[in-house]
């Protein structure tokens, strides 16, 4: 959960309003940006959509924040 704080506060998001999107609390997201508790792949999967990368780039298995080509 490497990049959750960068990519949150690159859109200027407060945790209240994230947690909002993935219809959590704040205190839980906390601790999925923290890396206190392991983010489900479905919130990953919401959050990668919302951000406009993929869940490799969240979690730090790559450095290229563009998502991948959809298959068509």
């Amino acid at each position: 959960m490497y990049r959750l704080k960068d990519l949150r506060e690159d859109k200027d998001l407060t945790q209240i309003e994230v947690a909002k999107i993935l219809k959590t609390t704040q205190n839980q997201y906390s601790r999925y940006e923290t890396g206190l508790r392991y983010m489900p792949i479905y919130h990953l999967e919401t959050l990668a959509k919302f951000y406009n990368t993929s869940i490799d780039y969240i979690v730090g298995l790559t450095n290229v924040k563009e998502p991948y080509p959809r298959k068509k």
